[in-house]
Order: structure tokens, then sequence, then C-alpha cells
């Protein structure tokens, strides 16, 4: 069991998921996970969590390969249903995999070997499933390494949304007037989240903030007083109405 500080998956059918041992520093000599996949090309994924990350953070000790580092950091160590590596029984989600392909990115120290890995099955822990039945981002608590000994933790609090453009066809930044694009108050967020708006505003829909006190109060204090307005109705996530105060 080693640690890494990012994995990726890299397609979505076939389910491809990839992390790049490196050669060691010093010598450029293989580390114990690349030489047991070239044994045996199977591996598992599991997700960390806050309430293991220290235990996570032990296993990367350089221990020699015959030691057990699921006691070293007493994780459980829970049997595979389709591959031979065990999964740690704490992680909230793991996946089982078949080694697809090495890469080899490197033959001198610190050299990468990409491993591409398929996943064969998926295990969810049940408290980690909302009452849809889709995985809760929320309740997971993740981890992620930032570098050093620096990590960073995805409390609720952390976490914020940002509308995807995956089924709609948003106007994009350069297609808003160019007082809003060159504005001094609204940031490239701001702009980025006016640009994903499929249509601008109806003249109709325009008027109708015109008239509202708030709007005509800061049309008076100038347009950066305007901007300001429209700025706050984005921080709550009211886009249409930020856009129509704009260009009203």
């Amino acid at each position: 069991m080693s640690p890494y500080s990012f994995f990726n998956v890299v397609s979505g059918d076939p389910p491809l998921l990839a992390f790049a041992p490196l050669l060691g520093g010093r010598d450029g000599s293989a580390k114990d996970t690349l030489n047991n996949v070239r044994a045996v090309p199977e591996v598992t994924i599991n997700i960390v969590h806050h309430a293991i990350v220290e235990q996570m953070s032990l296993t990367s000790t350089a221990y020699p390969p015959d030691v057990n580092e699921f006691e070293k950091a007493a994780l459980t160590q829970v049997q595979s249903e389709v591959v031979r590596p065990p999964r740690v029984g704490e992680s909230p989600v793991s996946f089982e995999c078949v080694v697809d392909r090495v890469i080899a990115l490197g033959d001198g120290p610190m050299g990468g070997n990409l491993i591409i890995a398929r996943v064969v099955r998926i295990h969810v822990r049940d408290e980690y499933l909302g009452a849809d039945g889709k995985l809760s981002i929320r309740a997971l608590d993740l981890v992620g390494r930032m570098g050093g000994v620096d990590y960073i933790r995805a409390v609720p609090e952390a976490l914020f949304e940002i509308p995807k453009p995956i089924r709609s066809l948003g106007i994009g930044i350069d297609g808003l007037p160019g007082h809003i694009r060159n504005s001094t108050v609204l940031t490239g967020n701001n702009l980025g989240r006016l640009g994903n708006v499929e249509e601008l505003p109806t003249a109709a829909e325009i008027r109708g903030f015109a008239r509202m006190e708030a709007v005509r109060e800061a049309k008076a204090g100038g347009v950066a007083a305007l901007h300001r307005l429209a700025q706050a109705y984005l921080e709550r996530g009211e886009t249409a109405a930020a856009l129509a105060i704009l260009l009203g």
C-alpha cells in the first residue's frame, strides 16, 4: 500500500484511472508499487478522507518490501471481489482495477511510469450516499495534498457550485457589451458567470429591474455603483437579474 498525491480519471468508457509512481530520486530504482504492478497487474485505488489522513501519511514511510503497511497504519485490509490486491476498509470509495498498461516516461532518477488502470468494481460505503442514492460530496470530507507537508480539507464551508455549460451554449464574455467586459468592478469570475447565460435578457426584463428603487439609486451613484449592485446579485447566484441590472 502506497499513498499518492494525486490520481485522475482519464476515460469514461472504458473507465480508466491513472497514477504515476516515480523512480527513486537518488539511484533511479523502482519503488514497491511499480514492482508489485509488474508482478501482479492489478491495483485498488482508495479515496482518502480526513478521518484517515494521518494513517494514510504513515504508509508513505519507506518500509522494506516485506512490511505490511496495513498493519503499520492500523487500516483494515479487505479482500477485493475481482482483483487480488486488497482494498482499504476505512476508505469511503474504493476502485478495484486491472492494469491496462504501464508507460515508462523516463529511466533515470525521478523518471515517471504512468500506470493506466481499468476499473472493474467500485465500492461506496452506504453512509456517503445521499437520500437520492447518489454520492454526497459534502459528506465525504475529502483531503487533498498541496505539496510538502501541506494538505487541504474539503469541508462543506469550502465547497461552492459553478453552473456548468454541459447542455447549454453560453454567450461567452465576448458576447457581453463592452461596458460590462471592461468594468473596473466586475472580476474575471463575475464575467465568466455572466458569459455562461444562453441569451441576453429581454427589453421588458431590463425595464422591470430598471424601475427598482435600489437600481435607480445605484445608477444615480454612477457606473461603479451600478456594477457593485449587480455584483451583489451575482454573489447570490442571481445571474439573470445581475445582467438585467447591468443592461438597464
